[in-house]
């Protein structure tokens, strides 16, 4: 039995999903959050073995709930559904530790896939990320100035964009305010640009702020 759960702020693609579920023999939903902290509390009482995550969440945004999970809970696959563009966000999913990414708009099947791949353990790669990592292995995808920011540079990145001080994020991340200052100016010489006013702006013009 593949034990579900379900993590998305609106209740009528949790229903969605939970119908195009019910019937399948060899499923169990065992919990739905509609917020990461919720999520996270109900992970620890009702363990599940794929967890079907939004990335855009009122509380936490998806990025930093799937790093939670895949701490505390490695054996819990993560399968990203998300109304966000597969070409701009599959692969940077998986490289911090997605086990794969669907559109919800993906059909019954493509779902079912999905959720029998990851759970085996493997990776579900659908034709069209396939090749994006086709393209980028190859060296023929251009890589936009955000795309070659460490983990961690990402991290501060995002926080420093929706608004948060250098004290806020040292707290969040366990690390000293100098580090973090530190990753701000490497991450405003690296995308040149020259203030936190700039660097929201280019994470809405790319689409990089998902709450």
């Amino acid at each position: 039995m593949i034990r579900l759960a379900i993590v998305d702020d609106h209740a009528i693609v949790r229903a969605g999903f939970r119908e195009m579920l019910n019937d399948e023999l060899g499923m169990s939903i065992q919990f739905e959050a509609a917020c990461a902290e919720e999520a996270k509390t109900l992970l620890g009482q009702h363990p599940c073995d794929v967890l079907m995550l939004d990335l855009s969440l009122p509380d936490q945004n998806g990025i930093d709930l799937l790093r939670t999970v895949k701490q505390r809970h490695d054996e819990t696959q993560v399968l990203i559904i998300s109304s966000f563009s597969e070409d701009r966000y599959a692969l940077p999913m998986i490289r911090s530790g997605a086990s794969g990414y669907l559109c919800k708009d993906c059909d019954r099947n493509d779902l079912i896939n999905a959720i029998h791949t990851v759970a085996q353990g493997r990776r579900y790669i659908s034709a069209n990320t396939a090749e994006l990592l086709a393209r980028e292995i190859t060296g023929e995808a251009e890589k936009t100035a955000h795309e070659q920011l460490s983990e961690r540079e990402m991290q501060v990145f995002i926080r420093l964009a929706k608004g948060e001080s250098v004290s806020q994020i040292a707290d969040v991340l366990h690390l000293s305010v100098k580090t973090v200052s530190t990753y701000r100016s490497r991450l405003l010489e690296k995308l040149q640009l020259g203030s936190n006013a700039e660097l929201a702006t280019y994470a809405h013009q790319h689409g990089l702020i998902f709450a």
